[in-house]
């Protein structure tokens, strides 16, 4: 990975969140709480037992336009990028997709004689369906494969290219949903509700893209970068 030339070590963690307040998402991930004063990221991470280097390849990587990986082993942990992403499976499943139901719920008018409304809450619940049944492999398939990975074991069955080349974008559904909701669901008394909702799919669709970015990115390659290292000496 190239040298982090957005946000170092020494700068304050206050100042990470005002200039991009989609750190908070990273922060939630990594476990780190608010409350810090002044401090810096580093000093910040370590009082919460979090790894400062793997916290900072993360916040560069979703503030910066242009990423490259390099071949530095020592840029990250994958071990806390890992649990990262697992904790990140654990918002999208457990609190961001049941809240946007939730809104749904309140914001649509399931007595409507179109059928409309019951579509879109199809189309929602199969969406998270599909997203918890790839989460879910990640978690059970992917990631108890890298750990093994990382003890120095590897598999005749499986690699991280398997995983990479299967890889779908899953953020992708959520477009269909918005256009759905947009063109075709006239609301006019629960305009403020129903646009909040949107609102809060906008910000899952992009989320999520991220998310995907930064196992594709990150944590694909540099798993990659072990099972050659590991190949070479066996």
């Amino acid at each position: 990975m190239s040298e982090p030339h957005k946000y170092r070590a020494t700068d304050k963690m206050s100042d990470l969140i005002f200039d991009n307040y989609s750190i908070l998402m990273v922060m939630s991930r990594f476990g780190l709480s608010l409350g810090f004063g002044d401090k810096n990221v580093k000093d910040v991470c370590e009082a919460q037992g979090v790894d400062y280097k793997t916290f900072l390849a993360v916040a560069n990587f979703i503030s910066e336009e242009q990423y490259s990986y390099s071949d530095d082993e020592n840029a990250f942990s994958i071990t806390s990028l890992m649990e990262y992403l697992k904790q990140a499976h654990t918002y999208f499943l457990d609190f961001c997709l049941p809240a946007i139901r939730r809104k749904l719920l309140e914001a649509l008018d399931c007595s409507r004689t179109d059928n409309v409304a019951f579509l879109i809450l199809k189309f929602f619940d199969e969406y998270a369906k599909e997203v918890g049944k790839h989460m879910e492999y990640e978690n059970q398939a992917v990631f108890t494969y890298v750990e093994e990975v990382m003890k120095g074991k590897l598999s005749d069955t499986y690699n991280i290219a398997t995983f990479a080349s299967k890889h779908n974008q899953i953020e992708n559904k959520l477009t269909e949903l918005k256009s759905i909701i947009i063109k075709y669901y006239p609301e006019k008394e629960n305009n403020n509700l129903l646009n909040a909702v949107l609102f809060d799919i906008y910000n899952c669709e992009h989320d999520l893209a991220s998310h995907c970015q930064v196992e594709d990115y990150m944590f694909v390659p540099a798993v990659r970068q072990i099972e050659r290292r590991l190949k070479n000496e066996q």
